[in-house]
């Protein structure tokens, strides 16, 4: 039984499209309320398999939700997508950033900007953004079927779509939305495969790090601002901050690498080398002048006593004590060779990952519909008239940052659109 999303939806005109959105997630609701307020004789059905709607929404950025990101021009705002940024050129130069923000303050929700260009209410809770969303779904007539997922979507001969639920009972619609998140089961890539689309084999991507032992895994809760970790042996390569967790290490530096790195280091069944270069912004020269400094101002004191700033002093200690450098050595005794070690220490710690680590819910999959297949003026399949996509089901995925989000936002209004026409 259809409910509204929730509570009484104002009644509504019937002589309308009938439109079936598969997944209760960001870019399906944005989608359902965008045709609902196009197209007001519509008929609009959200079809959730889980108890509850938006639940990514509800967890993502700590529970805070990372709406999108203060990046407002296209051609710098698209270098943030590892896959799909071609694509969504043109879907961006129609619905970006600025456009969500405006979206949101005009339905009362403030959103603020912090120094990494990150965007959150300013209430710093996702109930804000789900709030916003359900009411404006509710408002507009847009109805939710909770607990019975998708099964399957089959073209009806006389035109349109039947949906097979999970308990057995069908559905008709005249256009469909696949917006059903990431190819995470073999579920969510049948339906779009049982209508001739070909599906990018799903791997994951923003993940963390699992480190195989070592000295670094024992400074878990270390965080240090900004390091430069990459892979030997490709061009892989990221800056800014990174976090020494109990099992390895993780942080925006390193799920930004994972990101650009989703298939390379699939294929290495994510066991590799990884380094780090601690002091980033000081380089080869500008760390060999703090040596200098610190055995000239600070020579009596020990090396594992002067950390070179922002690193703190556990991390310090070790990267000295890991050069094979005795405990008790201080700066003005520091040998050349030494200093040359220590330098190395700091500029290219080598650690060996061994697995990967992914918060179950929230994190995202690298592949998806193939992108060719989709005319993005529309969101519409090109093989399948009448199908529409949205989100993460699209062989797209940003860095972290709200790009995901954006994409959600982005490609479900330009669906909402279509299919209210």
């Amino acid at each position: 039984m259809a409910t509204p999303c929730p509570g009484p939806a104002r009644i509504r005109a019937v002589s309308g499209p009938r439109i079936s959105i598969v997944g209760g997630g960001a870019a399906g609701f944005f989608a359902a309320i965008t045709a609902a307020e196009s197209r007001r004789d519509a008929v609009i059905t959200i079809h959730e398999q889980g108890p509850q709607v938006l639940a990514k929404v509800r967890i993502s950025g700590g529970g805070r939700c990372n709406v999108t990101n203060a990046c407002f021009e296209v051609r710098e705002l698209v270098s943030r997508y590892p896959r799909g940024s071609q694509a969504l050129i043109g879907a961006l130069h129609r619905f970006q950033p600025r456009d969500t923000v405006a979206w949101f303050a005009a339905r009362g929700v403030e959103l603020k900007t912090e120094p990494d260009g990150r965007m959150f209410p300013t209430t710093d809770t996702s109930r804000t953004i789900i709030d916003c969303l359900v009411q404006s779904a509710e408002t507009a007539g847009v109805r939710c079927v909770l607990n019975r997922g998708v099964r399957a979507v089959s073209r009806v001969a006389s035109g349109g779509f039947q949906l097979t639920l999970s308990n057995g009972e069908s559905w008709g619609a005249d256009k469909v939305l696949l917006a059903t998140g990431g190819c995470r089961s073999v579920v969510q890539a049948r339906l779009a495969e049982d209508l001739g689309h070909v599906v990018e084999p799903p791997v994951p991507s923003l993940f963390a790090f699992d480190l195989a032992g070592g000295w670094l895994r024992d400074l878990a809760g270390v965080a240090v601002d900004p390091v430069e970790v990459s892979i030997p042996g490709t061009r892989l390569k990221e800056r800014g901050p990174m976090m020494v967790t109990h099992r390895g290490v993780s942080g925006p530096a390193i799920l930004r690498l994972s990101a650009w790195g989703a298939r390379v280091l699939q294929e290495r069944g994510y066991t590799f080398p990884l380094r780090i270069d601690w002091l980033p912004l000081l380089g080869e020269a500008g760390l060999n002048d703090a040596f200098e400094a610190r055995r000239r101002e600070q020579g009596a004191k020990l090396l594992v006593n002067a950390p070179i700033a922002p690193l703190t002093n556990r991390l310090w200690e070790r990267l000295v004590l890991a050069t094979g450098l005795a405990r008790e050595a201080r700066w003005a005794s520091l040998t050349k060779e030494a200093r040359l070690k220590l330098a190395r220490q700091v500029r290219e710690t080598e650690v060996m990952v061994s697995g990967k680590s992914l918060n179950q819910d929230e994190f995202v999959t690298c592949g998806g519909v193939r992108l060719s297949e989709v005319d993005f003026k529309r969101m519409e399949s090109r093989v399948c008239p009448g199908l529409h996509f949205a989100g993460e089901l699209l062989d797209i995925d940003g860095i972290t940052g709200g790009f995901n989000f954006q994409c959600a936002w982005t490609t479900g209004w330009i669906a909402g659109h279509a299919m209210a026409v």
